[in-house]
């Protein structure tokens, strides 16, 4: 009788337990495993943070934040699309240029967005529709700046909602 363990019967050796394999093999397991175990390690303290969800407000909520005077409306759509009709008072950092070879990111983004606002000002940030805006928004928060939000919807849902726009002047009205 085996007193260790109350039984008659042979201790079951730990490396058979933990290796069920032929002797011959077991070194290059445990290699592999030590191995595998030091590249986990190394890769967990590389991981980044998750990115910080972007907040969105509705086309509402952002005309009230707006008129309280708190906050400066980003417009991140192209010259063009500004051009053609935009919110009062916005100022146009385009975040993609349309170019022959397709859609580019603007390369100079948050140096030209860091010359009109501080990282602690308050910004409401539009687009067309509210998908440029929202990777602008990650670009921002990424960069340092604290206070974004992303317009639900963009300058679309902005005019839908019947929100004061200001368009070009036409050749009838010069």
């Amino acid at each position: 009788m085996n007193p260790l363990i109350g039984t008659s019967q042979r201790p079951v050796s730990l490396s058979l337990v933990l290796f069920p394999f032929p002797s011959r093999m077991r070194p290059a397991i445990a290699l592999t495993i030590c191995a595998l175990s030091a590249l986990l390690v190394a890769a967990r303290g590389s991981e980044k943070p998750p990115a910080a969800a972007v907040a969105a407000v509705g086309v509402a909520a952002a005309g009230d934040l707006l008129r309280s005077g708190g906050h400066r409306y980003l417009d991140v759509r192209t010259e063009k699309e500004f051009r053609n009709g935009h919110v009062a008072d916005s100022l146009n950092v385009p975040y993609h240029f349309f170019t022959s070879q397709g859609k580019e990111k603007n390369p100079k983004f948050i140096e030209q967005v860091a010359a009109h606002f501080d990282k602690q000002d308050n910004i409401v940030v539009g687009c067309k529709s509210g998908v440029r805006s929202e990777l602008a928004c990650f670009d921002l928060m990424a960069a340092g700046f604290e206070n974004v939000k992303n317009i639900e919807g963009g300058y679309d849902a902005w005019v839908e909602n019947g929100f004061a726009v200001k368009k070009p002047q036409t050749q009838d009205e010069l």
